[in-house]
């Protein structure tokens, strides 16, 4: 009978503290807006960050709670932002489509090697060396992959020493951007077909020595800018995408054709 009692008394005991526990449940239920979950299921899932937030999780909950633009996603592009539009109530204004791109044209027949480098291989560790690697130039790629291994959607890739991006694949999530130590990477209008492929602030004849296709500040892109769209500041030109209306004089005017006319597509394959 001991055994009886103490079974009936554990049952008792459990379906109590199973009734207390539900209750407690609801009285302390913490209640999810409806639309955190909605805009959760519009939101590709990457989890890429790009957005500025660890995840899609945490970006949908910090649209709804937070008042974060709803124009973040990268990934999702304009139909995400519809939809996100639609969720809210409200409607939003997607801004342009904006892509990476790698600031250097020193692929291995135009760069300099000082000396065949080995050893450790990534980005990070040999920006950090003394020599920075074997590149004559220092602010050029150093070709070692580690936005490749960043990116989650195929869309860089080394090709001929330097990081090409696929404008097609790219998201413009920002990882490469982030992990590049030497920042050669930046977020560039889609649209505009002009770009500044180089990222050195040497002189000119220093630039000349270490690569033949790089910015040596000479100032005729400035001047033949009808727009006032391309500057040189610290040896470098750089081009103002609000003011360029691609016409293109400065690729053409360019001597060491470090500006490019980026109109054919950048095939990678993986």
């Amino acid at each position: 009978m001991a055994i009886v009692y103490a079974a009936l008394s554990l049952g008792v005991l459990g379906l109590i503290f199973g009734v207390l526990l539900g209750f407690a449940s609801k009285k302390f239920e913490v209640k999810v807006d409806e639309r955190i979950p909605k805009l959760r299921e519009y939101l590709p899932g990457a989890n890429c960050g790009g957005c500025g937030y660890a995840g899609c999780d945490a970006y949908a909950e910090a649209v709804v709670m937070d008042g974060a633009k709803a124009t973040l996603c990268s990934v999702g592009g304009a139909d995400v932002a519809e939809k996100i539009g639609e969720v809210l109530g409200v409607s939003l204004e997607v801004g342009e489509k904006m892509t990476a791109f790698v600031k250097c044209n020193g692929t291995c027949d135009k760069a300099k090697e000082n000396f065949v480098y080995e050893g450790i291989t990534t980005c990070l560790e040999v920006a950090a060396l003394q020599n920075k690697g074997g590149k004559a130039c220092t602010y050029g790629c150093l070709g070692l992959a580690s936005c490749v291994k960043v990116c989650e959607f195929g869309a860089i890739n080394i090709i001929d020493g330097i990081a090409k991006v696929d404008r097609d694949k790219c998201t413009n999530c920002g990882a490469c951007i982030n992990i590049c130590p030497k920042g050669l990477i930046e977020s560039v209008p889609v649209m505009k077909k002009v770009r500044v492929a180089c990222n050195s602030k040497d002189n000119g004849k220093v630039v000349r020595s270490n690569c033949s296709a790089g910015c040596i500040g000479c100032k005729i892109c400035e001047k033949a800018c009808p727009k006032g769209a391309i500057s040189v500041n610290n040896n470098l030109a750089k081009v103002d995408y609000s003011l360029c209306v691609n016409c293109k004089l400065c690729t053409k005017k360019c001597p060491t054709k470090a500006i490019r006319d980026i109109t054919e597509k950048v095939e990678i394959n993986n």
